[in-house]
């Protein structure tokens, strides 16, 4: 289960003071918004967005700083997370399967600091994260750029899946595991990051975030 507990250490360390500010808001003028903090902590799906699954780690978003981006961004230079506001994550697990999912969010200040990211990103750190052998699948027509990979992450061939999605000036990524071999499938993960990107668009929208599973 390396994936589960690499992402509640991620989302316990989220836990830890952080402070934030607030972004310009242009959305009336049909640009990509940076969002603000609280705007980060309320795109991450809540218990009330993911029926049937228990939350492990309450949503949480701080100030990206050194300590977060070495997190956030764990490759050389902490490449990718130039121009980062914020970081955030939640993670839920599901007693029925055995399966747990973490969320993940960086806000930048602006859309173009978020496309140069996503390949650095991806190539560099997060594709990787569904194991070497791992295939890629389609997550259909979410955000403004995505992509996903499904292989065994675990230790003993458990099914473990990355999915990463920009949706203006936000990264997002969903991490899925399970100890059970048909605890998670690409259905499954396609409709977890389906909402999370359904939230930061409803965000950079300037509506509250409100997407939820089966809704």
């Amino acid at each position: 289960m390396r994936n589960y507990r690499w992402g509640v250490a991620i989302a316990a360390a989220l836990l830890l003071p952080g402070c934030g500010g607030g972004a310009e808001s242009d959305s009336g003028n049909g640009k990509a918004v940076a969002l603000t903090k609280e705007q980060v902590r309320e795109t991450l799906p809540d218990g009330e967005a993911m029926t049937g699954w228990k939350e492990s780690a309450r949503p949480t978003a701080v100030e990206m700083d050194k300590l977060y981006r070495s997190q956030a961004c764990p490759i050389k230079n902490n490449a990718g997370c130039e121009n980062s506001r914020f970081y955030g994550a939640s993670t839920f697990r599901h007693d029925d399967n055995a399966a747990t999912v973490t969320f993940l969010i960086i806000a930048y200040d602006s859309e173009q600091a978020a496309r140069e990211a996503y390949d650095v990103l991806w190539d560099g750190y997060y594709g990787k994260r569904a194991g070497q052998r791992a295939k890629t699948f389609g997550i259909g027509p979410i955000g403004d750029e995505r992509d996903a990979r499904f292989g065994s992450s675990g230790f003993r061939g458990e099914p473990g899946a990355v999915t990463q999605t920009r949706v203006g000036t936000t990264l997002l990524w969903t991490e899925a595991a399970s100890a059970d071999k048909g605890g998670i499938d690409e259905d499954g993960v396609r409709d977890l990051a389906t909402v999370l990107a359904k939230r930061a668009r409803q965000a950079q929208n300037g509506d509250a975030p409100s997407a939820a599973l089966d809704g």
